[in-house]
């Protein structure tokens, strides 16, 4: 994980990747923490890391973006490098109100990184650019 969350979220999100490393489930004994730190945010993510709807996309010279595919079937582009998701949730309560700490999307993909369960996708640089790049366009 980067340093872009509170300590106490980066500790909560190593143990869950320690105790699923260890026993291969984890999350039931997690889940009154990630509500308490996360908020509402937790359960959605946790249904999202369970329907297996987040992917790394990972292009030949490394350059790394995750797509989530969203509750509501739209795909959403996060970066955890830099804490950031592209869907209009994280736009308003995270950084227009700052009633969160992330929106469901990224939690989802910092959780599916500590448990484990990434889809994982190779794209060429084009691709990854053209992914990129779409979202750029459905915003302007």
């Amino acid at each position: 994980m980067d340093s872009t969350l509170p300590a106490v979220a980066e500790e909560l999100l190593k143990e869950i990747k320690k105790a699923f490393q260890e026993t291969s489930h984890g999350t039931d004994t997690f889940s009154f923490r990630l509500k308490f730190i996360f908020g509402p945010s937790a359960v959605p993510a946790l249904d999202l890391v369970d329907q297996r709807s987040v992917t790394r996309v990972v292009s030949p010279s490394g350059r790394t973006a995750y797509q989530v595919l969203g509750s509501s079937g739209k795909l959403y582009t996060c970066y955890s490098s830099c804490h950031f998701c592209t869907c209009p949730a994280f736009g308003f309560t995270v950084l227009q109100k700052s009633e969160s700490l992330l929106c469901k999307h990224i939690l989802a993909v910092y959780l599916s990184q500590a448990m484990g369960a990434c889809q994982e996708l190779t794209v060429s640089e084009e691709q990854l650019t053209s992914i990129l790049l779409a979202e750029e366009e459905d915003e302007g």
